[in-house]
C-alpha cells in the first residue's frame, strides 16, 4: 500500500464519532465503585436485546427507548454506583400462567406476522389490533420484561436487594385474559403476587399519566394490595377507568385509591399531592414492600400525555418513595418521546443509587439524538399546556382519599400459614441458576430463629420477654365459633387473580360486629396465638407445631415462616 493513501472524504469513517458540542460541556463518568453495604443494595435488570424489539414504524411504543436508558446509564458510570447488574433468563410459561389464561398464553406463542391472517379469528376474540399489533417476537419480548420484574421480586424476598429496577417493566394495562394498552403480559401482577408470597402487604403506586387499570383489576378484591394510582381522567382518556369513587370490593373495600387529575398539572401541584397522598397511605396501611410504576409519559411534551412535569419533579416523587426504606421495585411505563423517557429513567436511576449527576450528558454512540437540546440531561419541559387543576380541586381529592384510608383501622395483617411452595419448583432444577436455588433455601428458612412480641388488645402481656410459655392450651371453638370463621374464610381477597394454590391467600377478615363483642366480654386466656386484634387480622388455619410458630400484629408485618 502506497505511503501516500488517504481514505475518501465521503466514507462514514472520515466522519467524527462524537458530536462537537462546543461549549455545551460534557458530563464525565464515574469511575469509583460502590462499596458493598455502604448503602442500600441496588440491583438493576436489563435483558439482553429487549430494546432490538420492534412495534411497528408508526407505532408510539418504542422498545428502543430501553437502549438509550441503558447507554445513558453507563455513560454516566452509574453501573459502578449499583451493586448488581443482571441479564436475567426470561419468563417461563409455568411463571406467566401464575396469573394468565393459558389459552391467551398459547395464542401470545403461536401468532406472528407471517400467520396473522390465518389466526384472523382468534386476534379478534383476544383484543388485539391497533393498539396491540402483532409483531416479529412478541411473546419473547413480553417473557423478556417479565422475567426482570420477577428476578426483582424475588431478590426483595429473599432480602438480598433493597431496591431493584427493571426500566423494561412496568405494562400496568395487560389483563388476564387479553393485551391493552400497547401491554401484552402484566409483569406488574406477577411480581406482586411473587412478593405476595413473604411480605403481607404490597403497595403499589402508579405515576404514569394514564391509569394502572390491569393492577387495580387484578387486585380489586384484595386487602393485601393498595393501589394508588395517580393518572389523567377525562371519561374519554385512555383507558377510561380511575375515577375518585372507584375504591375497591368486598375484602379490597378501600384497598384501590384512585387521583384522577386533569391537563397540565404542573410541578408544584403534582409534589403537593403526591407526597401528602403517598405519606398518608403508608402511614396507614405500612406496607413491607412496594412496588412503584415510573411512566415517563407524565412528563411534559410527551407524545401521548398532557401534563407539565419537568425531569426533576417525576424523580422526586421516586426519591420520596426511596426515603421510606421499605423493599422497592421500581419499573418503568409509559413514555413516548424518546429523548425524554431515557433521560428521566437514567436522573431516576441515579436519585435510587443516591448519587448526583451533571446537567450535562455523557458521550455515547448517541450524541447526534441528544443535539436539539443541546445535550442537557434537564431540557425545559414545563409550561406546554394550561394547566386545568385548582388548589380546590386537588384539596377535594386529598380529603376524600384521606376519609377512605381511615376506613382502614389499622394496616391488615396475615394468618401464620406455611410459605406456599415457589414457582420454580414446578420447573426443572436445570432451568434454575445455583443462585436461585441458594436463595429460595434462605428465604425458606428466614425468621425462625426470630423472636417476635405482641400485644393484643385481648391479652395480658408481662414484660418484653413474655411468650406466654406458661398459658394453658387453648380450648377447642365451639360449633357456633366454628361456623363463624368459616363464614369469613369466604372473603379471600384474592380479587381478580386466579387461585392456583401457589401463591398466599388474603389474610382472612372477622365481621365488624366483633369488636363490640370484645369489648364487652372478659379477656379469654393468654395463649401463643394472636387475638382477633381490630377486626382485619387474620385466623390461624388450623393447629400449627409449635416450633413454627409466631405472634402477629395487626399494627406489625408479620414474618411468615
Amino acid at each position: 500500500m502506497s505511503s501516500s493513501f488517504a481514505w475518501p472524504s465521503d466514507t462514514f469513517s472520515s466522519s467524527p464519532y462524537f458530536n462537537n458540542r462546543g461549549l455545551n460541556g460534557t458530563a464525565q463518568p464515574i469511575i469509583e465503585r460502590i462499596h458493598s453495604h455502604s448503602r442500600p443494595i441496588v440491583s438493576y435488570y436489563f435483558p439482553k436485546g429487549v430494546g432490538a424489539h420492534h412495534y411497528g414504524e408508526r407505532h408510539p411504543m418504542k422498545p428502543a427507548r430501553l437502549t438509550l436508558t441503558n447507554e445513558l446509564v453507563f455513560g454516566y458510570g452509574l453501573h459502578n454506583q449499583i451493586h448488581n447488574i443482571y441479564d436475567v433468563r426470561s419468563a417461563t410459561r409455568e411463571e406467566l400462567e401464575v396469573y394468565h389464561d393459558a389459552d391467551y398464553l398459547d395464542f401470545l406463542s403461536r401468532v406472528t406476522p407471517a400467520n396473522q391472517s390465518e389466526m384472523r379469528s382468534l386476534i379478534e376474540k383476544f383484543n388485539c389490533g391497533e393498539d396491540c399489533p402483532i409483531f416479529a417476537d412478541m411473546y419473547d419480548f413480553s417473557r423478556m420484561y417479565a422475567g426482570a420484574s420477577l428476578a426483582g421480586a424475588r431478590k426483595l424476598c429473599a432480602g438480598t436487594t433493597d431496591i431493584a429496577i427493571n426500566w423494561s417493566g412496568g405494562l400496568h394495562h395487560a389483563k388476564r385474559g387479553e393485551p391493552s394498552g400497547f401491554c401484552y403480559v402484566n409483569d406488574i401482577v406477577l411480581a406482586i403476587l411473587e412478593l405476595l408470597r413473604y411480605h403481607p402487604r404490597v403497595l403499589y403506586i402508579d405515576i404514569d399519566i394514564h391509569h394502572g387499570d390491569g393492577v387495580e383489576l387484578a387486585f380489586y378484591q384484595s386487602d393485601r394490595v393498595m393501589t394508588v394510582s395517580f393518572h389523567k381522567y377525562t371519561g374519554d382518556f385512555f383507558p377510561g377507568t380511575g375515577k375518585l369513587d372507584d375504591n375497591g370490593y368486598g375484602a379490597g373495600k378501600n384497598f384501590a385509591l384512585n387521583v384522577p387529575l386533569l391537563d397540565g398539572i404542573d410541578d408544584n401541584m403534582y409534589l403537593t399531592i403526591f407526597k401528602t397522598i403517598i405519606e398518608d397511605t403508608v402511614t396507614s396501611f405500612r406496607p413491607s414492600a412496594i412496588v412503584l410504576q415510573c411512566g415517563a409519559d407524565s412528563l411534559g411534551s410527551d407524545r401521548l400525555g398532557a401534563f407539565n412535569l419537568s425531569i426533576a419533579a417525576h424523580g422526586e416523587c421516586v426519591n420520596f418513595v426511596r426515603a421510606f426504606n421499605v423493599p422497592l421495585l421500581v419499573v418503568g411505563g409509559g413514555g413516548y418521546t424518546l429523548r425524554n423517557v431515557c433521560r428521566c429513567w437514567t436522573y431516576e436511576t441515579s436519585v435510587l443509587v443516591g448519587v448526583s449527576i451533571p446537567n450535562e450528558l455523557p458521550r455515547t454512540v448517541y450524541d447526534s439524538f441528544f443535539a436539539e437540546s443541546q445535550w442537557k440531561l434537564h431540557p425545559p419541559l414545563s409550561g406546554r399546556v394550561e394547566n386545568q387543576n385548582t388548589p380546590a380541586s386537588l384539596q377535594r381529592i386529598t380529603i376524600s382519599i384521606r376519609n377512605k384510608l381511615r376506613y382502614l383501622q389499622g394496616a391488615p395483617s396475615v394468618a401464620m400459614q406455611e410459605i406456599p411452595p415457589d414457582i420454580q419448583g414446578f420447573l426443572k432444577d436445570e432451568e434454575r441458576s445455583p443462585e436461585e436455588i441458594e436463595e429460595e433455601i434462605g428465604t425458606a428458612l428466614a425468621g425462625e430463629q426470630r423472636t417476635d412480641t405482641s400485644i393484643a388488645r385481648n391479652e395480658y402481656f408481662e414484660g418484653d420477654k413474655d411468650v406466654d410459655h406458661d398459658s394453658p392450651p387453648t380450648p377447642p371453638p365451639s360449633r357456633a365459633h366454628r361456623s363463624t370463621t368459616r363464614r369469613g374464610r369466604g372473603r379471600s381477597g384474592r380479587g381478580k387473580v386466579r387461585g392456583r394454590g401457589r401463591v398466599s391467600s388474603a389474610s382472612v377478615m372477622d365481621d365488624d360486629d366483633d369488636d363490640d363483642d370484645d369489648d364487652k366480654s372478659p379477656p379469654p386466656p393468654r395463649r401463643t396465638t394472636r387475638g382477633r386484634g381490630r377486626g382485619r387480622g387474620g385466623k390461624t388455619r388450623g393447629a400449627a407445631p409449635e416450633s413454627k410458630r409466631t405472634t402477629t400484629d395487626s399494627d406489625t408485618p408479620n414474618n411468615v415462616s
